[in-house]
């Protein structure tokens, strides 16, 4: 089984290192301190998940998702804020986001999420 390719974008290191760390050990993990490098380092790549932070320099989060929506990404989508008031849930069922963290993050529920949705089809159905 191909190992699944995840792609963090945060501009905290912090963050970013601790993703790096709990999910390293399952699959592949790359990440981006800003929309603008990860739309660099996208452009080809096709990662089966992104996890991406609202507030980012320049485009935030959402405008991050969306764009990389209209190259062709049809991967899973998560996104993480420490300003949950500024979200708005049309904008995550616009975008495909299948699912929203506030910040400080529960990381076992984050875990949890991330493998549900990385799961196998076949798998999940036969698990419902």
């Amino acid at each position: 089984m191909q190992t699944k390719k995840i792609v963090i974008v945060d501009d905290d290191e912090n963050i970013r290192k601790t993703f790096v760390l709990l999910l390293g050990k399952k699959y592949r993990v790359s990440s981006h301190k800003d929309s603008e490098e990860a739309l660099a380092k996208l452009r080809n790549a096709r990662p089966d998940l992104v996890i991406v932070d609202f507030k980012l320099p320049r485009l935030n989060g959402l405008e991050l998702i969306k764009r990389l929506r209209e190259t062709g990404f049809e991967g899973e989508a998560m996104l993480i804020s420490a300003h949950p008031d500024m979200v708005k849930i049309e904008d995550l069922s616009r975008f495909s986001i299948s699912h929203f963290f506030v910040k400080p993050l529960d990381l076992n529920a984050l875990n949890v999420s991330i493998d549900r949705v990385l799961q196998p089809k076949k798998l999940l159905e036969s698990t419902a």
